[in-house]
């Protein structure tokens, strides 16, 4: 078991943890709507993204429901109801000009135990090569479960502006659980309901797309209860029921993987080849339109320059590498039993 928990410490080493402080109160304390500017304290474990206007954001406290509206500085312009947040965002735009988001957008979901910052190099790639509009999805991974992770989503999805054309959604580890979660939370074909018919194209990252072996191993560690908290608990004792839950995108998307390209991986808890977080089994889903296993590790899948390459030439044209290398994944064929 010592052997199991250095490796577990291994892993929680290679995530950047934030302040968890900022503005924190109790359940249901009544919060005054205030115009205050001023920096925070980090606390980007307790704050979610439900509105995102360029680098502008309005954003819901875990513990107390309160939001803030925070400026592409990230100072506080704001805080207390959404409402007041958003007329406060609103005015500010006239103030200032700020001009509305348009055209192609990219959004972006970090994944457990991480904040936006981890996703912002790969952000800069799109805007930069791309030329792409970029969302970059804030939400207190390890506060709250992840049907809320997915509420959140949705808002920030609604609110994203009329003058927007394309959406492109990438992202990393538990990020694309969100989206597979909102996916199927706004899909309800016999009431016509069918989620943003602007999404165009998705590109999973290291995806625990079939449930994560490490987290089931480690599930009644109190170390990890604590850390990786109820979105982790759910992947490693829930996961029966939360599947179900999640929809495969109707949209072409690509699974990106990583791994040594060998029968076993980097992490000997693990079964098969894997990115010593995800094995490569697990990342895999049928339907995807491109399939890519890459030698990188789970923490910095994101940070690889081929991984940015291939994202953006799935964006672009509906593949990782070229028309004629896809690897899709088929879909389970469906069994018709024929009247006789």
């Amino acid at each position: 078991m010592s052997r199991n928990l250095l490796i577990f410490g291994l892993i929680l080493a290679s995530f950047p943890f934030s302040s968890l402080g900022d503005e924190v109160g109790g359940n249901g304390l009544e919060i005054p709507a205030v115009t205050v500017e001023g920096p925070t304290f980090g606390g980007k474990q307790l704050w979610t993204d439900e509105l995102i206007f360029h680098d502008w954001r309005i954003q819901r406290h875990t513990w107390t429901g309160h939001y803030r509206l925070l400026d592409d500085k990230d100072y506080r312009r704001a805080w207390g109801s959404f409402e007041h947040c958003n007329e406060q965002l609103e005015s500010l735009k006239q103030e200032l000009g700020l001009p509305p988001m348009r055209g192609r957008v990219v959004v972006a979901l970090h994944g457990l135990l991480r904040t936006r910052e981890s996703m912002q190099g790969i952000c800069d790639y799109f805007h930069e090569h791309g030329d792409y509009t970029i969302v970059n999805f804030s939400y207190a991974s390890t506060r709250n479960e992840l049907d809320q992770h997915a509420r959140s989503f949705a808002r920030v999805m609604e609110h994203m502006g009329p003058k927007v054309t394309e959406i492109n959604l990438v992202a990393h580890s538990l990020g694309n659980l969100v989206i597979r979660h909102y996916l199927g939370d706004q899909t309800n074909l016999a009431q016509g309901k069918r989620p943003d018919p602007r999404i165009h194209r998705i590109v999973m990252l290291a995806p625990p797309n079939n449930g994560a072996e490490f987290a089931r191993k480690f599930a009644d560690n109190k170390i990890f209860q604590t850390i990786w908290g109820k979105t982790g608990l759910e992947l490693a004792n829930e996961w029966e029921t939360l599947e179900p839950r999640l929809a495969v995108p109707a949209c072409e998307f690509a699974v990106i993987a990583g791994g040594k390209g060998e029968p076993s991986g980097s992490n000997p808890l693990l079964t098969g080849d894997d990115d010593f977080v995800v094995s490569v089994e697990e990342t895999r889903l049928p339907g995807a339109r491109d399939f890519r296993v890459l030698p990188v590790l789970h923490s910095s899948i994101m940070d690889d320059e081929t991984v940015r390459e291939c994202a953006l030439k799935f964006f672009w044209h509906g593949y990782l590498v070229a028309e004629d290398l896809r690897q899709p994944i088929p879909r389970a064929p469906v069994n018709v039993r024929l009247r006789e």
